[in-house]
Formats: structure tokens, C-alpha cells, sequence
């Protein structure tokens, strides 16, 4: 059931992301027990999703640890991207009511008895997961309940989860969990957060058609805040008291048994200068700031000025000229007189349309990147829109995936003609190879990640059911539309080249440095990485430290920025190479803008030293695994963008010469 129920979520992505920000969205109402109506509801359901932590790339679901958990509750359905990411969204005991305040209630007791080896195991199992800062993530009215606390600039920091406990180490120079949270200073004690107090604003009146009852006794939630707490309950409960809860190890082990006591408070607090529309703003505005993104977009701004300024010299002075001289010398030619000797990218028009070596693979992954392209243009288009906000958990994801299934037909079309013009007649084997290649390479390199999920018992192991489900989709929708594409790609005539090609391919002379392969493609993705390197920053913070990216138009600006800068980046080392009569254009333009992926992989080997504090070998061949695979796709975008562009252009300057 849950099966189908994903699979009609993802085929229905477009619908079920119709989102937070944009007009129409209609708030939930809740007002007090006893009031309720239709349009307001009084209970206020709070749901726990998977445990994660920066250290590991491993998260876990909420029933892995012994937490309190509900068994007949009902958990909210999740979404094809929700699953992949590893959420498990559940419910959960905490109670809750509007403008019900709760001082102090208990929610479980869980006894861990000496020489009992499950207890030992669960014990263990608390103490390895706080050593390492594994974390909550709750959820509240589709809100994340935050945790907001004081840096050491003084400036606040309200994080989307928060800790289940604290380690306090003999060395604490730097602001950790216990420093945050106060009195836990022994050394070398694992602490468990087992309070939590719960600070619930609302917004209340506002709008007339609420009533006057209603601004009373009713409002819409705008923020919940947590702040928890490791207290130790003896005798009667406290939930003021300051003595913590420590977790004994196995050599502090008593003979009695160990008791921990979850409880929690509740209180609501009333603000009506903040709007329900823009209650994600605190959460935001803590996160990094604009001003950077603007120095980025600024930065990227001026590379691109200073590209098209060369190219428009060349466009404009040198190929202008080239055109004027070539054409004087056919008109002398066919005048009789005395020719001049030709010279420049004139030269090889006889050679330059000669089909590549491995021009199945070229048109195969030419199909793919064309793919990924209009795939990456939608989801950020429909992203600036407001359509996949931050409040549509697994929404950017969904819709990635379902517009690369239906951009098959694309693939297919495109490496048919582009095969078709290498002379190629192995249709087969092209439409197979199309469908198969770039998505089985994505594919196996998650199946093995997932494997590993999966030995670990971890929540983000997509069950056997949604692998099923996305090998349906694959095979099901992206196979034939790939088979389509490809059926009308190779219906249609053969690319007309401007220029004849030679039987006999023309000597190419002696290159300088700078105009030899290897040399030009490394230098060609160093400036379109210019580009991006700085937004790159936040994409990654984002995924891999848990923090909320929600920049859409700075990134829709900087994919803009990045296919001008690949495009004239290419055109302009085509250019050089082709007036040093060097006519092997077409795999260098693909691989020249492509080698931008080889710096967002040194790029992203240096955020993992620098930046992260990944431990252990499973989570470091996990983060690659995951590195790879957006590389890969890094890879056939930017090379995609660079051939077609190198294309349009050699195209363009020998329709325009004339030749003999």
C-alpha cells in the first residue's frame, strides 16, 4: 500500500508541491479544547523524524534509540524524495492542546536493569549516539521545531534539530552542546536530554472574517522553539530541578537499575506583529547571510563581462576580418587573378565536420547531458516560483526525479540526430545505450550506497518496495520515452553540414602549448567554476550539515551565469584551436567545459577536509558515493552546454565564408 501510494505521489509531484509561499495556501486555524469548529482544529499533533548527525552519514529512524513512541499512531504519508533522503516522519506521544499550557508531564519510564544484556545494548546504543551529536528533528503544524541559542559573535542561531544529549570532554576551548546548555561540566559524562520545554508562538486576530471569538481564543502557529534539558526525576517529578541525568558507563554501573524519565512543558506565547506568511524568516535569517550570495553573484557578474567582452572582440574584429579577407580571395579566384595562399580556420573546412572517434558514446552522452540540463532548468524554475519551499519536504527532490524520467523522450531525440549526423547506423544499440548508460552508472552507484544503508539499519536504506518502484519508473516510463525520442530523432533528415568534408583527412600541424588538448580542456573549467565555487558553499552546507537552503534565485542566476560562461569559454579555446588548424573540435568542447566537474570534485575532497568532521570509513566512502554521483551529472550538464554552443558557433562562421 505504501508502495503505491509513493509511486501516485511522485507521478503527482507537480500537484502535492503547490506550495508554501505562494498565494491561496490556506493556514491551519486552532483554537482553544471545546471550541472547535470545521475551520479550527484544538489538538496539536507533533511528529519525530529520523536522527542525524554531521560526524556520520548515517541517520537513523526515532524508534532505533529507546525513545517514547506511539504504536497506533498514523504517520503522514512521505514522498518519493522524502524516502530517498532518508526521512521517516512518525508520530509521537507528546500531547498537546492550543493555549493549554503544561508545566511538567511525563511522557514514559524506561528501566534499564544491571546484567540485563538488552539493557546494556540500549544503553550503549544512547551513549555512542550522543558521543557523536546525533540529533532530533520534530516537527510541528509542517513547521521544524527549532533550537535557538547564542553564538560565540553573539549573534543567534536557531537550528532545524537539536541534540538528545551532550558528552562533556576534559578539553572544552571551543562552544560545544553541554557549554551551550550550562551545568553539565564533569568530564567525561554522557548526559541525556530528557525534558524539553516547548515555546509555542501564535498569531491571533489580524483578519476580520476570524471573529472576534476566534482572536480570542484562536490563532495560527508562527514558531516552536525547544529548548531541552537533562534532569534527573527522584521521588516525585521536577522539571525545575538542576541536577542532571548522567548516563553511567559500564564500569559506573550499579546494582540498581538505571530509570529515566521523559517529561516535558509547554508553554504558548501570543505575537501578533509576525505574520503566518512569513514565519520561516527567523529560521532563515539565521542562516548565512545575503550579502555573501550578492558578492557571489557579483563575482560570477564580472567573469561573464569580461568573457563576452573577448568574444565579442573576436565575433566582432577578428572573425569579422577573417570572413572579409577569405571571401576577397574567392571573388579573386573567380575573377582570375592572382590568389592569396590560404590561411587561419579557413584551412580545415574541409575536415572540420569529419564525424569524431567514438561518436556513439559522444552522442549517447550528449542525449544525457541535454537531459540533465532541462531537467536542472524546470525544478530551479519551478523552485524560484515558490513551488518546492523549504515547507515541502522532499518536494526539489520529487520533482527532479520524475522530470528526468520524462525528459527521456529528449535524451533519445537528441543523441539520435546528433549520431545520425556522425553517419552512424547502429540505431539500436544508440537508443540502448541512452537509456541505460548514465542512469545505470546513478543508479548502481545508489544501490551500492543503499546496500550499505541497509547493513547499518539505517532510515535513509530505501526499502525494497521503492526500488522497486524506481526500477518501474526506469524501465516502465523512461525506457519508451527514450525509445520515442529516439524513433523521430532518426526519422528526421541527416544534419546538413555548410561545408563538404574531405575523403583524405588533412595533416594537423604542430601545436603550441596553450593550443594542445590537455593544456586547453583544464583550462577551460577553470572559469565557469569561478563562477559557482562560492554558491557551491551553501549547496553544500545544506546537505550535508542540515542547514535550510532556500536561495532559489541566486542559484537560478548562477545556472544562467554558468551556461553563458561554459558557452563562451568554449567558443573561445574552439576558436584558437581552429586557426591553429587543429579540427578535433568536437570531443575537446565537450570535454573543455566538462572538466568544470573535475574542480567541483577537488572542490568538494577540500569541503569534506576542511569543513566537515566526518568520522569512520563507511560515512566517508558514503559522502563520495553521493559526491560522485552529482559529479557525474556536473559533468554531462556543463559538457552538454559547451558542445552545443561550440556547435552553433562552427556552424555559424563556415555558413558565412565562401569556399571553393
Amino acid at each position: 500500500m505504501r508502495t503505491t501510494t509513493a509511486i501516485f505521489y511522485t507521478l503527482c509531484a507537480f500537484h502535492g508541491v503547490v506550495a508554501f509561499y505562494l498565494p491561496g495556501l490556506a493556514p491551519v486555524n486552532y483554537c482553544k479544547v471545546g471550541e472547535t469548529t470545521p475551520t479550527c482544529k484544538s489538538d496539536i499533533k507533533l511528529y519525530v523524524n529520523r536522527l542525524n548527525t554531521e560526524k556520520y552519514v548515517i541517520p537513523y529512524e526515532y524508534s532505533h534509540f529507546d525513545f517514547c513512541t506511539v504504536e497506533d499512531g498514523q504517520s503522514p504519508v512521505e514522498n518519493l524524495g522524502q524516502v530517498v533522503f532518508g526521512e521517516r516522519i512518525r508520530p509521537s506521544p507528546y500531547k498537546l492542546d492550543f493555549l493549554k499550557d503544561v508545566k511538567c508531564a511525563t511522557v514514559c519510564t524506561k528501566l534499564y536493569t544491571p546484567g540485563d544484556e538488552n539493557s546494556e545494548k540500549k544503553l550503549k546504543l544512547l551513549r555512542e549516539a550522543i558521543a557523536v551529536n546525533y540529533q532530533h528533528h520534530w516537527i510541528v503544524d509542517n513547521m521544524p521545531v527549532t533550537w535557538c541559542y547564542q553564538l560565540e559573535d553573539e549573534r543567534q542561531y536557531c537550528s532545524t534539530g537539536f541534540p538528545m544529549g551532550c558528552y562533556s570532554k576534559e578539553s572544552r576551548s571551543q562552544q560545544d552542546t553541554c557549554t551551550i546548555h550550562g551545568p553539565y561540566n564533569k568530564s567525561k559524562i554522557y548526559y541525556l536530554f530528557n525534558h524539553v520545554n516547548l515555546t509555542i508562538t501564535y498569531h491571533s486576530g489580524g483578519s476580520e472574517e476570524w471573529g472576534s471569538s476566534f482572536k480570542e481564543n484562536g490563532g495560527r502557529i508562527i514558531s516552536v522553539k525547544v529548548v531541552p534539558r537533562s534532569i534527573k526525576h527522584t521521588g516525585q517529578i521536577d522539571c525545575e530541578s538542576q541536577i542532571p541525568l548522567e548516563i553511567p558507563s559500564n564500569e559506573q554501573q550499579s546494582a540498581q537499575t538505571f530509570q529515566v524519565i521523559y517529561t516535558y512543558s509547554v508553554k504558548f506565547v501570543k505575537n501578533n506583529t509576525i505574520k503566518w506568511s512569513s514565519r520561516w524568516d527567523y529560521i532563515l535569517e539565521s542562516m548565512p547571510h545575503s550579502n555573501i550570495q550578492w558578492f557571489s553573484i557579483l563575482n560570477s557578474l564580472i567573469i561573464v563581462l569580461f568573457l563576452s567582452g573577448m568574444v565579442a572582440m573576436i565575433m566582432l574584429r577578428t572573425l569579422h576580418k577573417d570572413i572579409a579577407r577569405y571571401n576577397q580571395a574567392y571573388f579573386q579566384i573567380e575573377s582570375g587573378e592572382d590568389a592569396q595562399e590560404e590561411f587561419g580556420w579557413k584551412l580545415v573546412h574541409g575536415d572540420v565536420f569529419r564525424p569524431p572517434r567514438k561518436g556513439m558514446l559522444l552522442s549517447v552522452l550528449l542525449g544525457s547531458g541535454i537531459q540533465v540540463f532541462f531537467m536542472t532548468l524546470v525544478t530551479l524554475a519551478f523552485a524560484c516560483l515558490g513551488f518546492l519551499s523549504p515547507a515541502n519536504r522532499g518536494a526539489l527532490m520529487t520533482c527532479a526525479m520524475v522530470l528526468y524520467v520524462c525528459l527521456g523522450t529528449t535524451a533519445g531525440y537528441v543523441a539520435a540526430r546528433i549520431y545520425k549526423s556522425f553517419g552512424g547506423e547502429k540505431w539500436k544499440s544508440n537508443v540502448l545505450l541512452t537509456s541505460m548508460l548514465s542512469p545505470g552508472i546513478v543508479f548502481s552507484l545508489f544501490f551500492i550506497m543503499n546496500l550499505i544503508f541497509w547493513i547499518n539499519g539505517s532510515s535513509a536504506a530505501v526499502p525494497f518496495s521503492t526500488l522497486i518502484a524506481l526500477l518501474a519508473l526506469w524501465f516502465g516510463v523512461s525506457v519508451p520515452l527514450t525509445f520515442i525520442g529516439a524513433y523521430f530523432g532518426f526519422k528526421k533528415r541527416a544534419l546538413e553540414h555548410p561545408v563538404r568534408t574531405n575523403q583524405i583527412p588533412r595533416q594537423i600541424p604542430e601545436q603550441n602549448f596553450y593550443t594542445q588538448p590537455i593544456p586547453g580542456v583544464i583550462m577551460g573549467g577553470v572559469l565557469p567554476f569561478g563562477c559557482i565555487f562560492i554558491q557551491l558553499f551553501f549547496i553544500l552546507n545544506s546537505l550535508w550539515s542540515s542547514q535550510v537552503y532556500y536561495m532559489f534565485g541566486f542559484l537560478f542566476l548562477v545556472f544562467l551565469i554558468l551556461v553563458i560562461t561554459c558557452s563562451e569559454t568554449t567558443i573561445l579555446l574552439c576558436y584558437f584551436h581552429l586557426c591553429a588548424e587543429d579540427y578535433h573540435w568536437w570531443w575537446r568542447s565537450f570535454l573543455t567545459s566538462g572538466f568544470t566537474a573535475v574542480y567541483l570534485l577537488i572542490y568538494c575532497i577540500h569541503f569534506f577536509v576542511t569543513k566537515l568532521e566526518i568520522e569512520g570509513a563507511t560515512s566517508t566512502f558514503l559522502y563520495f558515493g553521493y559526491t560522485f554521483i552529482m559529479v557525474y551529472l556536473f559533468f554531462l550538464l556543463t559538457g552538454s552546454i559547451g558542445f552545443f554552443a561550440c556547435f552553433w558557433f562552427v556552424r555559424k562562421i563556415y555558413s558565412v565564408v565562401k569556399v571553393d
